[in-house]
């Protein structure tokens, strides 16, 4: 029965498919407290960056063909060593309490659409927990505490199952957003709850989604426990960030040289933005490499990472596996991506809105929108295979791609 019929027959009741992204961002609208959905939507500062993250994809043209289509199209790819069905990966975000199956709901819907899971050392959910579902894991870690530190939680992710990890270095926590941050408790409590209750008392089916798996948001982090120790929540993981001396370029070559080490899977690093970067990122080991600005919650103004992509591809994709992230909220946006030079694109807040909206199916719904787009774009290009798409289908404006860092010809680790 088509999804219209049955809003036509019951419309008192909602039906829980989505046919967009856009749609899927509403219901989140409609269903988060205000301050849970805003930490979904914010970026630092003014928001240039994340603005800049989505509009940068419609400054982008296709160039269509009217005849010559193919009958099959082939969208999957093989990236960081995997095969994934679509060129889309799970990235790794915080405190999913949007849900209270959380990550493990997301790591169900990735495997069940064939593709890697993506799971933060600040998420709700355990390494073993998420692994257990079946899904291609990567583990994300951030440059926190002591080296000693880091190879525990390293060879706890690979016992658990991880097949890679990503290291995100460039979360400088800036904020000072122009709308205001949206508060987030130390912990939920009764207190908390009681103070809170004006925000959430108006969202009576997000909390009853809680209230019948019988728990509460969580915002610990149970992948940053020491062994046989308590998870702490998201200020003490942040206060240990705080604390921990930024890592050199010497501390990346140590990191990779570790996890290969410990787990002989792909080391990636998340967050490269200039050529320079992504240069001294192959001399230290990297396996693959994310182009990203961190979802425009790093420093603002920095560009969209679209525009970002080419000129690192051209530098170093005959090396490294590069992907990119933020702004993806359409097919057609993956297949731009792939078009410049990404191999795959991460997604973060799509796939939060479809957990938030309706679970596991939610991430579900979430992947075939973009599945369903990519398929499109390849048919109106007239191209076979996601793996052949080019600039040179592309409409790119002069003056759209940003090299930042460029003029550095060849770089060495711990320069």
């Amino acid at each position: 029965m088509p999804s219209w019929l049955s809003r036509v027959e019951n419309p008192w009741k909602q039906n829980p498919w989505f046919e967009s992204v856009a749609v899927a961002q509403q219901r989140a609208r409609e269903r988060l407290p205000a301050p849970v959905y805003g930490a979904l939507v914010a970026g630092s500062e003014r928001g240039q960056t994340v603005a800049d993250n989505q509009a940068a994809f419609g400054e982008i043209g296709l160039a269509p063909h009217v005849a010559g289509q193919t009958q099959e199209r082939s969208i999957g790819t093989r990236v960081f060593g995997q095969d994934v069905s679509l060129p889309v990966l799970i990235s790794p975000t915080g405190v999913q309490a949007v849900h209270p199956e959380g990550e493990v709901a997301v790591a169900r819907a990735a495997a069940a659409r064939g593709t890697v899971m993506g799971l933060s050392n600040f998420a709700s959910k355990s390494v073993e927990d998420v692994t257990a579902t079946g899904a291609t894991t990567f583990f994300q870690m951030y440059w926190t505490g002591d080296r000693e530190t880091m190879v525990q939680r390293m060879t706890r992710a690979h016992r658990a199952g991880a097949r890679g990890l990503m290291a995100t270095l460039d979360w400088s926590f800036s904020m000072g957003r122009d709308w205001g941050s949206p508060e987030i408790p130390e912990k939920v409590d009764l207190k908390t709850m009681v103070r809170m209750a004006p925000k959430v008392a108006t969202k009576l089916r997000w909390l009853s989604t809680f209230a019948a798996s019988g728990v509460v948001p969580d915002l610990t982090a149970p992948n940053l426990a020491p062994p046989g120790g308590a998870a702490p929540t998201f200020f003490g993981a942040y206060y240990e960030w705080m604390t921990t001396p930024p890592p050199s370029w010497d501390d990346v070559a140590w990191m990779a040289e570790q996890w290969r080490q410990i787990s002989g899977t792909p080391f990636v690093l998340k967050g490269v933005c200039r050529v320079d970067d992504a240069l001294r990122a192959v001399d230290a080991g990297v396996a693959g490499l994310s182009v990203s600005n961190h979802g425009g919650n790093n420093l603002d103004g920095t560009p969209a990472a679209i525009r970002m992509v080419k000129p690192i591809a051209d530098r170093v994709g005959h090396q490294v596996d590069v992907v990119m992230d933020g702004g993806v909220r359409r097919g057609s946006d993956v297949a731009k991506a792939v078009a410049l030079g990404a191999k795959a694109v991460l997604i973060g807040r799509s796939y939060l809105w479809g957990l938030a909206a309706n679970g596991q199916p939610g991430v579900e719904n979430v992947l075939d929108i973009l599945r369903g787009g990519i398929d499109s774009a390849l048919r109106g290009l007239a191209v076979p295979s996601v793996q052949d798409l080019t600039p040179e289908h592309l409409l790119v404006p002069e003056g759209f791609h940003r090299e930042l860092g460029g003029s550095v010809p060849q770089v060495s680790a711990g320069l």
